[in-house]
């Protein structure tokens, strides 16, 4: 798989297809770069497309300094651009969202064509926040016994999503060590050891700010919601939306949280055309 080394840390890339613009996607925490999979097949014929795992995700390498600053994940991901042609698409969900806003509003301005935040918003809802974190915690450190326990984990936590009937694709975030199952991504980022834990997530007026950077120089936004979001809740994208209503916005049905794996299909449909509309005559 292809990579470049930053800090130190390994972070690997997918690249498929070819055409411009090309469209270079950030995955949630907890995830990989495969939660992606499903859009990326629909404008695989038609748009370059460049798919991460970021530092201590997936394929990528942990921060051996327990580096996982949002800006250090912006950094990664200007590190992959300079393999793509210039002024690609971002897309980025959740922290890949957060990570998105500081790259095209703080550190590299004027260097994306547009964006895509995923479930995310600068004032996101702190109980949705507290979940998120309880469920990442449990079990994070004794593991699992099978696949089948980790599966009844996630319905319970995602209960609108139907339980898996195939569970080989949960092995994609997980690894196998002395006969227990443990997600793969690297503990830091909650148990408080981290050396730079991501504290940019909390700083909501500077990522406000950031938002308004890029506004100004003319890069259009979507926020895709997932309607049954505890992250971002109604209040929180009305009031997003209200300071930026020259934001698209679309609130995906049947969706959670995790929006491209609860309905891949409406949020594969919401991007192809944003970026039809936006970004392929630009």
């Amino acid at each position: 798989m292809p990579s470049v080394d930053r800090d130190g840390a390994r972070i690997c890339y997918e690249r498929r297809g070819s055409g411009s613009p090309a469209v270079i996607f950030a995955h949630n925490i907890l995830c990989d770069r495969r939660v992606f999979d499903g859009v990326i097949e629909r404008l695989e014929g038609r748009l370059r497309t460049l798919n991460v795992d970021l530092r201590g995700h997936g394929e990528s390498d942990w921060s051996k300094d327990g580096d996982y600053r949002v800006t250090s994940f912006a950094g990664d991901v200007i590190e992959v651009m300079c393999q793509l042609p210039p002024r690609p698409v971002l897309v980025g969900a959740s922290l890949g969202g957060f990570t998105a806003m500081l790259l095209a509003g703080e550190l590299s301005p004027a260097t994306v064509r547009a964006v895509v935040l995923v479930d995310i918003v600068p004032n996101m809802d702190p109980s949705g926040a507290t979940r998120i974190h309880s469920f990442m915690n449990d079990r994070m450190m004794s593991g699992f016994d099978s696949l089948e326990e980790v599966a009844d984990m996630i319905q319970e936590y995602n209960p609108h999503r139907p339980r898996p009937t195939d569970l080989d694709g949960l092995r994609t975030n997980l690894r196998r060590r002395d006969g227990r199952w443990y997600w793969h991504w690297d503990p830091k980022f909650i148990d408080g050891t981290s050396a730079r834990p991501p504290i940019e997530v909390t700083e909501v007026d500077r990522l406000h700010a950031a938002v308004e950077a890029i506004l100004r120089t003319d890069v259009p936004m979507l926020l895709v919601r997932g309607q049954m979001s505890d992250l971002v809740t109604e209040e929180r994208a009305d009031e997003f939306l209200s300071r930026f209503p020259e934001i698209d916005f679309v609130d995906v049905g049947g969706a959670g949280h995790m929006v491209a794996g609860d309905r891949n299909d409406l949020f594969a449909g919401a991007v192809v055309e944003f970026l039809a509309r936006h970004a392929e005559d630009r």
